[in-house]
């Protein structure tokens, strides 16, 4: 096994970091404190042809590599963290256009997302159906030439800004896992509202859009009917990884901060870095970041290698890569003091940050979940 970054992944790490650290950098705390898609952010994010990274070449993409994501998504979280979820996003927002899309569609949709154009969401988490996808309650009934659609969603980062949303529903009431079909919708669609907005711990472009009586096309189903969650799932299990790589550069940030905080600060004749206890805590940030690392590439290597399933090496890194992340952050203010609970301070700011990692995608509980019955099953 061998998940060392190839000449070309080494080359994007060091063209993102630049771009990260030149144009992003600048903006990033009025972007990470702006709780809509801060618009001059993601013009960078588009002109510099990231975001070509979420969709597939034949659509104006670069091609979707799990790897690539990783490093993108690690180089940007350590500088803004809006600047990784409106990247992310449109991976995310448009990847069952890409698993389960016909050409057509994926020829009117994918090509503006690649360039910025469109702004992609993904409408899957409802009041009552987070983890419990199954128990959702958004239905889309058939009426001649179109789908109605009448329900709800919750937690949709960048709804309120997205042009294009998937929209998952369920079509088959009582048929559980094969009762759910998703559907793409646009924005200003009659009987869509995106408008009303969520306040979060940390700011976050998020939203609550709902449905009522809203007319789809019968065109803008993805997929087979009562195949939306086959879709929901291969997206989740493809970008799940990538959760873990967020994690990882917002640690890296805190890590970085800190080392410099503790090298600097001045208490009883020496600086903090040179107590013992200090130090400890700087080498278990170290081993943890460095663990979170390489188990996140290794899952990344694997998808990208082709093999079949990475379920089970996915959870492994969004679990440790997340929990990981909190630790190294929480230890970071503690070095930090006083300072790191004053607001603004990079490392308050990241502790806010990363808690929602643990939680979005999977918490960490249902992570275990899924790995116990990987372990078992085999």
């Amino acid at each position: 096994m061998d998940f060392a970054f190839t000449p070309k992944q080494t080359e994007l790490q060091q063209w993102v970091r630049q771009i990260a650290e030149e144009k992003i950098a600048p903006i990033a705390e009025e972007a990470d404190e702006s709780p809509t898609v801060h618009a001059g952010l993601m013009a960078i994010l588009a002109n510099e042809g990231l975001l070509r990274y979420c969709v597939p070449e034949e659509y104006g993409g670069a091609g979707v590599r799990v790897m690539d994501l990783c490093i993108i998504r690690e180089e940007l979280a350590r500088v803004s963290c809006q600047a990784d979820t409106n990247f992310i996003m449109q991976g995310l927002g448009s990847y069952p256009i890409t698993l389960g899309g016909t050409h057509e569609q994926k020829a009117k949709y994918l090509p503006a997302i690649a360039r910025g154009e469109s702004i992609a969401a993904f409408a899957l988490t409802e009041p009552h159906a987070g983890s419990d996808v199954i128990s959702m309650k958004t239905e889309a009934k058939l009426d001649g030439d179109d789908w109605i659609l009448n329900g709800s969603k919750k937690f949709i980062s960048q709804a309120g800004d997205a042009s294009t949303y998937t929209v998952f529903a369920q079509t088959e009431p009582g048929q559980g896992s094969r009762g759910i079909s998703v559907f793409v919708v646009e924005a200003g669609t009659p009987g869509f509202d995106d408008s009303k907005r969520m306040d979060l711990m940390a700011a976050h472009p998020i939203g609550e859009p709902r449905w009522d009586d809203c007319h789809v096309p019968q065109g803008n189903l993805l997929g087979e009917r009562g195949r939306g969650l086959r879709l929901a799932m291969g997206t989740l299990d493809t970008f799940r990884t990538t959760v873990a790589a967020a994690a990882i550069g917002m640690a890296q940030a805190a890590y970085e901060a800190t080392i410099d905080f503790a090298k600097n600060r001045q208490m009883f004749g020496q600086t903090l870095a040179d107590f013992q206890a200090t130090q400890f805590k700087l080498a278990d940030m170290a081993v943890n970041l460095d663990a979170a690392r390489l188990l996140a590439q290794r899952s990344a290597w694997l998808k990208d290698s082709g093999q079949e399933s990475v379920i089970k090496e996915a959870s492994f890194a969004k679990l440790f890569g997340t929990e990981a992340a909190s630790r190294i952050i929480n230890e970071a203010v503690q070095i930090h003091g006083g300072a790191g609970l004053e607001r603004g301070n990079r490392v308050e700011r990241l502790y806010r940050e990363v808690r929602a990692l643990t939680i979005y995608e999977g918490t960490s509980e249902i992570q275990r979940q899924t790995i116990a019955r990987q372990i078992l099953n085999n």
